[in-house]
């Protein structure tokens, strides 16, 4: 941008005296941007003379068809948009000038022959601009703080003499200015507390606030009651999807206070290893502190010693609570047999329909024409405030990192949010422990197979191959070159040699060796993991609903083979594999796999006695996550979907209705488990990799967190929804690169500038990785790629950590003993490494926009809410849960 020209400096205003047309009241009135920064008024003769007004005014109706007719919206003025364009342009420049400026350059800027328009509040004088320009050294820092802090500014026109104000009807006398300011006083006063800030409090201090014009996307003048009553509809659309959300977070149990094993009596069993070093001890004497009388092994070595199945005995008595398949194939729970027979269950589910309408309520409004404009300029608006930020606090964030001992990056817990246990080594150690079983246990019977036992020699020999051949190349694992797009190809990566016999024997747990091979590199998995000591995982092991006995058998390999580690969690993902099933004949309806999926699970919930080894598995156990290639299509054949009972064709079911059997039968499930006691379950499905992105409107509606996500780039609305509401996502950029999008196309990188609870994992190691630590290879390429800072590689271990479903008592010890506080208060920089500055920002910025919603949504608080017809309470009390209650 250019300086104006001396000639166009110097010319008058004319007409400055005339009064003023139905449109330049209008633009007097307007208002440029809001954001956390302050309001923009410009007046009508602002470098424009009546002519130019005239001529940038838009065609009058007689003159051009009226579908050509520019109409105004709450988000776009196109008469406002042309006559003010120029004036804007000139007021960044002068801004930026005077904001530049030092104090010994204002005789400089006293040679300005003619008026240009700067966003400055009648207090301030030219030398208190340049003043507050300095940018302080701690804390929030803004080009200009001291305006920051001024209710609200007003327009100043700054002329030759610096202290004079012009007035839109001339240039006042020195000898009048004092009477026309105290003349002023009380209605600028009056103005400036009516007016509203659109985007959050005007206490925050946040980066950008001073800077004026277009920051934000709109800001609402006390007359424009027509754009208003827009924001009011679009916030109250939004204000009931937050609701919606709630309501079912709340029902399901799936709420961050909701787990019994968060509490602080929780005992996790085998117990992890004492810390180190303790915040309230001295080094010395850490370990003078009495121990319990268990096993103890170290770490990374002799895994799972430390667990012995005769300290998990006796196991708790039966319950009196039953549980009964109802008649829309969700297990309800009663508190007896009478309530059974009355039809009470201690908490209502929705039904179908009623998930249905909701979900319509949230596709309807996500694809709205004027909240989609709302959200997508609040994201941008949110990425260029951290961008803004990051310039101004990059070298404070630095020397606040460098005063935290003993802590970096490679030193912070991070967790491996979304990982597939079969697909949990690399290659390479996959090909080594093959070799290794080929040259010490060739003559072991492995396999069963056309009515014969076959030892791993007769295996290798029936496929033409010997340990001497094998190769990272034989093995042809790798996805990362023909399998984008094509997920059918990337499912037979899973197969080593192509060979579906090897996969069977080396990486599954239900065969004819009872799963022995993958325990055993699992563990060799385990160790490098406790080695490592800072990298946790999440796997996720199949239960494919085909058998009532898959859970017994699953929760007996993993007892059995010891397979307890403080580094490890287990999450269950449940393939949508139905019409496999079904055309195979291994299923006559939908129901059969729901029952074979959770009827054991409410077993042994009422009776732990009757499924021992699960109920010491399901302790490890933190959730569901739901599989397969979301790309296919979904065809509806249905204008309404029949009950699981009657879905008996070959078709798969759509995404949206696994979701909903698996949530409520979960949430179902998980009232009867935190009622005795038991810890509960959270649903973490894969949604939005690829597909429908109406995915993401279900993984709004009913999940604790989701993986993957990246389909939120295409929907502003509900990519704004996350963010509001911290919504978990564990993104994988280096799977996505692999199977459905490049990675200098995800989204990723703009997800975190912008705010929202991002999370790094690996997805399919086997497949993606290269080095014996996939999760730091993911880390490091997405810093390469993206230009992450330390503080932002920091910032993502946090993230998850929290997203995590580890136990409050590891994640206090890891982030810190308040880490469930929200914003400074919750961060521990000497635990996460990740400044203050950085969560105060993130924090204000998220109460920012959560108080726009808010504001506009309390001018209409005494009409009449959405519909719910669930309208369960905020939380669930013992009261809440009573036969006698027929609402949740």
């Amino acid at each position: 941008m250019t300086s104006p020209s001396s000639d166009e400096a110097a010319r008058p205003i004319s007409n400055a005296n005339a009064p003023l047309g139905p449109s330049n009241e209008e633009t007097l009135s307007h208002v440029l941007g809001t954001g956390s920064g302050f309001p923009l008024r410009v007046t009508a003769n602002a470098g424009l003379n009546n002519s130019d007004l005239t001529e940038s005014a838009p065609q009058t109706p007689e003159d051009v068809l009226p579908r050509d007719i520019q109409l105004k919206t709450p988000t776009y003025d196109y008469a406002f948009e042309k006559s003010m364009s120029h004036t804007e342009a000139k007021l960044f420049y002068q801004h930026h000038q005077l904001a530049t400026r030092n104090v010994g350059d204002s005789d400089e800027l006293s040679k300005a022959a003619a008026p240009t328009t700067t966003c400055v509040p009648t207090s301030l004088t030219q030398r208190d601009l340049v003043d507050t320009a300095k940018i302080p050294r701690d804390g929030f820092q803004s080009t200009i703080p001291a305006i920051a802090k001024q209710p609200s500014p007003i327009v100043r026109h700054t002329d030759s003499n610096p202290d004079t104000i012009d007035t839109p009807f001339g240039s006042p006398n020195t000898e009048d200015l004092e009477q026309q300011k105290a003349s002023e006083a009380p209605s600028i006063l009056q103005s400036l507390s009516e007016q509203h800030i659109l985007s959050g409090t005007s206490s925050l201090g946040n980066p950008g606030d001073g800077l004026g014009a277009v920051q934000g996307i709109m800001h609402i003048s006390p007359g424009a009651n027509v754009i208003a009553s827009d924001l009011d509809v679009i916030c109250r659309k939004i204000k009931s999807l937050l609701d919606r959300r709630a309501t079912y977070m709340n029902l399901s149990l799936q709420g961050p206070e909701n787990n019994p094993k968060d509490a602080p009596d929780w005992q996790i069993y085998p117990p992890p290893p004492e810390p180190a070093w303790d915040d309230d001890k001295d080094l010395g004497k850490i370990h003078d502190r009495p121990r319990a009388d268990h096993k103890r092994r170290k770490m990374g070595e002799d895994v799972g010693e430390d667990f012995d199945m005769a300290d998990c005995l006796p196991l708790p008595e039966e319950s009196d609570w039953v549980f009964e398949l109802d008649e829309n194939s969700v297990y309800q729970v009663y508190e007896g047999d009478s309530a059974r027979d009355s039809r009470r269950p201690v908490v209502k589910i929705p039904s179908l329909r009623d998930f249905y309408m909701d979900l319509d309520a949230v596709t309807d409004i996500s694809t709205d024409g004027p909240a989609k404009s709302f959200a997508f300029k609040r994201l941008s608006y949110l990425e260029g405030k951290f961008q803004l930020y990051t310039l101004l606090n990059e070298y404070q964030e630095i020397a606040d990192s460098k005063k935290v001992p003993h802590r970096d990056f490679y030193n912070v817990r991070k967790v491996d949010t979304h990982v597939h246990h079969s697909a949990c080594m690399n290659q390479k150690h996959l090909l080594r422990f093959i070799k290794s079983k080929m040259k010490k246990s060739p003559d072991e019977v492995v396999l069963f197979r056309d009515g014969k036992h076959l030892t791993l020699r007769e295996v290798f020999e029936s496929i033409n191959l010997t340990a001497y051949d094998l190769s990272i190349d034989t093995l042809d694992m790798h996805a990362h070159t023909d399998s984008f797009h094509r997920f059918d190809k990337f499912n037979l990566k899973y197969n080593p040699v192509g060979e579906s016999r090897l996969r069977e024997i080396f990486l599954k747990t239900d065969n004819f060796i009872k799963g022995r091979y993958l325990a055993e590199i699992t563990k060799e998995v385990i160790s490098d993991l406790e080695s490592s000591k800072y990298q946790m995982v999440e796997w996720r092991i199949s239960i494919y609903g085909r058998s009532i006995e898959e859970w017994d058998k699953l929760a007996a390999w993993v007892v059995d083979n010891k397979l307890f580690s403080p580094n490890v969690r287990w999450l269950i993902q449940v393939p949508r594999l139905y019409d496999v099933y079904k055309s195979s004949g291994m299923m006559q309806n939908f129901e059969q796999v729901i029952t074979n999926v959770f009827k054991p699970l409410f077993e042994v919930t009422k009776d732990p006695a009757s499924h021992p080894k699960l109920h010491i598995f399901l302790q490890r156990v933190v959730g569901f996550d739901s599989v397969d290639d979301e790309s296919k299509a979904e065809r509806r054949l249905y204008r309404k979907y029949p009950i699981p009972r009657e879905w008996n064709t070959k078709q798969n079911p759509p995404y949206s209705y696994w979701i909903y059997f698996m949530f409520a039968n979960i949430a179902s499930l998980n009232t009867w488990r935190k009622r005795l006691g038991y810890n509960t379950f959270v649903l973490r499905p894969h949604c939005g990799e690829a597909g429908d992105p109406d995915h993401l409107a279900v993984g709004f509606l009913c999940c604790h967190s989701i993986s993957h996500g990246i389909l939120l780039r295409k929907v502003p609305l509900l990519q704004y929804l996350f963010y509001l509401d911290q919504i978990g996502i564990a993104m994988s950029p280096l799977s996505n690169n692999a199977l459905f999008l490049t990675y200098d196309k995800n989204p990723c990188a703009n997800f975190f500038k912008r705010g929202l609870n991002v999370s790094l994992s690996t997805d399919d190691p086997l497949q993606f990785a290269f080095t014996k630590e996939p999760l730091i290879e993911e880390y490091s390429v997405a810093a390469q790629i993206y230009k992450f800072s330390a503080v932002d590689m920091c910032e993502l271990a946090k993230n998850s950590v929290e997203q995590s479903g580890f136990e409050l008592s590891l994640k206090k010890r890891w982030l810190g003993s308040n880490c469930s506080a929200p914003g400074v208060m919750g961060n521990n920089v000497a635990k996460s490494n990740v400044p203050d500055i950085r969560e105060q920002f993130r924090h204000e910025t998220l109460l920012g926009e959560l108080a726009l919603i808010d504001r506009y949504c309390l001018r209409l608080a005494d009409e009449a809410t959405p519909r719910s017809n669930l309208a369960p309470p905020t939380k669930l009390t013992e009261s809440d849960i009573s036969p006698a209650q027929d609402t949740a």
